[in-house]
């Protein structure tokens, strides 16, 4: 065995989409692909001087002595197939990507290795159908020698490869037009997702199956999320081992956001990072880092799946309502008047809430058979009747009723419709029907923080405050930063009441209010803790300031036992008014 090292001209071919074009057509695909190696790629590689290195499925290794050569080679195998595919439809062309570097090779028994080989495959990844993709030393050596334009992609960080890469992409003649005609998947009417294969970085190739799994659990948990639309886990591993620009991806698979990552293991630790980034601009939306130990390695996946899910799905309703908001309110579509309701229904003011609505029936006016916009206007009604310390009539919360089931009859499979069903259903005092929604929602989408805030409110209030304190809890967990946040918050604090429970009661009072000092709520039921425990002073001052806070609504509560409170846990709150100071009438 003899090893040589020599400096050369690497040339990495695949055929994108293979997997896809073998699924549909193996034995046509196969027949194709020889008749192109013997008519076109053979013929043009022995034209300019080139060798063939060796094939590998579904691509192909050259070596050039001449960079010229190379690139002269890999721009007249494009022509011909743009010339070979035009009569073809898009879904049946096979079209290659190549990538092209010149570095220093180590040559053994005719096959070829080194950085330098490594550099041309992760290139060749980059490159979109059609289309070719070099290095900074070819584009620099070949520069006034090939009538050819170079667009520039910056430093590009190669797998596997130490350093960045500077990266060119050949941008005119007959390549370029056929990477313009290369048609791409129209995006769905929601956002969007496809999760790559986790690229395993550690030494170890057994951990192969750990970076497989967790992005075929983060695959099904997205899964779960109506407002979501996720690629299948088939098409999204059909990038494993590669490197491919997300815009590419983007264009491939019809999706707006991308989610890759990596695992790498040292000793017995494992880290774990993930990004999601919006393929048409390549803008990373979030990104983070899972430092973990390596002992128990199915709950580490279940883990690690459910922190990067729950991450995922609010960052990209974010962004959502981001690119609504930049639309001029009068040029909305039925899901960016959708969006542009929950992004003033998230606000959490009357006045947004207001507004959520007009967006809201804006999207039903839109889209009447789209279930987002009955949802959206429930919500509305059903949080202004208490977030915003006002009284509503009843026929709102038939109307709240109706809407939410609505949204159901619509779309028997979105939980966060079944979950609105569930929260009018307990604001009318129908305990057993609003559980049942809110436990349908949670067999639909485990991690949906809403689901588990209704259940935690339907158990707060039919005698199983224990129970909804875990739900609760749960939910505050999922989303943390939700609107919804100091509603649980202050819902912790009466769980704790109606367990007894009077100095968590008071403790987690307190939290609330220092997480949300303008809520009279928590104020309520610090004082009604406080009376329990005999402090009277301290419950007197709190009382006093809950009052002052929303004297209207203060006395209504107090009188009008609200249908989604049992009366004997109205009771238990005058009680501890009464002993914080509070006197009837």
């Amino acid at each position: 065995m003899t090893t040589t090292r020599r400096l050369a001209a690497i040339l990495a071919a695949d055929v994108a989409g293979y997997s896809r074009l073998i699924g549909a057509d193996e034995g046509g695909t196969l027949t194709r692909l020889k008749e192109i190696r013997a008519k076109l790629i053979d013929p043009t590689i022995a034209a300019h001087n080139g060798r063939l290195v060796k094939t590998t499925g579904d691509g192909l290794l050259l070596e050039f002595s001449s960079v010229v050569d190379a690139l002269r080679c890999a721009t007249e195998v494009q022509a011909g197939m743009a010339q070979r595919n035009a009569p073809t439809s898009a879904d049946q062309r096979i079209e290659f990507r190549i990538g092209i570097n010149v570095g220093d090779v180590l040559v053994e028994d005719g096959d070829i290795f080194g950085d330098g080989v490594n550099v041309a495959a992760r290139l060749e990844g980059l490159a979109v159908p059609g289309g070719i993709c070099v290095s900074a030393r070819v584009q620099e050596d070949v520069a006034g020698k090939l009538d050819l334009a170079f667009e520039d992609m910056g430093e590009r960080a190669l797998k596997n490869i130490a350093r960045p890469v500077r990266a060119y992409r050949i941008a005119t003649g007959t390549v370029s037009a056929q990477v313009q005609e290369t048609p791409a998947l129209a995006l769905p009417d929601k956002p969007s997702v496809a999760v790559l294969p986790f690229a395993n970085v550690s030494s170890d190739p057994e951990q192969d199956f750990l970076a497989d799994g967790i992005a075929e659990d983060i695959i099904t948990a997205l899964s779960r999320y109506p407002s979501l639309f996720v690629i299948a886990r088939n098409s999204c591993f059909t990038y494993k081992g590669r490197v491919v620009d997300v815009k590419v991806i983007g264009r491939e698979l019809g999706v707006r956001y991308v989610l890759e990552g990596s695992l790498r293991k040292s000793g017995s630790r494992i880290r774990v990072t993930a990004q999601l980034v919006e393929a048409e601009t390549g803008k990373h939306v979030w990104a983070e880092r899972y430092d973990r130990d390596l002992a128990d390695i199915f709950a580490l996946e279940d883990e690690i799946t459910e922190a990067v899910t729950i991450a995922v799905a609010p960052a990209i309703a974010e962004i959502e309502q981001q690119r609504a908001m930049r639309r001029p309110p009068d040029n909305l579509d039925t899901w960016a008047a959708y969006q542009r309701g929950l992004w003033h229904f998230c606000k959490m003011s009357a006045a947004d809430n207001a507004l959520a609505q007009k967006f809201f029936q804006q999207a039903i006016d839109c889209g009447p058979t789209f279930g987002g916009g009955y949802k959206g206007v429930a919500m509305a009604l059903l949080q202004g009747t208490t977030a915003f310390q006002t009284r509503r009539p009843p026929e709102v919360q038939s109307l709240s009723e109706e809407l939410a089931r609505r949204a159901v009859a619509l779309d028997g499979a979105d939980a966060e419709a079944r979950s609105c069903l569930g929260w009018a259903l307990w604001r009318r005092g129908d305990y057993d029907g609003a559980l049942a929604e809110a436990e349908r929602a949670l067999a639909m989408a485990p991690n949906l923080a809403f689901a588990h805030g209704v259940r935690g409110s339907v158990l707060m209030c039919s005698g199983r405050p224990k129970d909804g304190l875990a739900s609760l809890e749960r939910s505050i967990r999922l989303d943390p930063r939700g609107p919804n946040s100091a509603v649980r918050l202050h819902q912790v604090a009466l769980c704790y009441y109606f367990s007894r429970e009077y100095e968590a009661a008071a403790e987690a009072a307190r939290s609330a209010i220092r997480s949300y000092p303008g809520d009279p709520l928590p104020r309520r039921w610090l004082a009604a803790a406080l009376g329990q425990l005999g402090r009277t002073q301290e419950a007197k001052e709190a009382l006093g300031k809950a009052i002052s806070m929303a004297p209207t609504f203060f006395e209504w509560y107090a009188r009008d036992r609200l249908p989604w409170v049992r009366p004997e846990d109205h009771a238990h709150i005058l009680d501890g008014w009464r002993k914080a100071g509070w006197r009837e009438g």
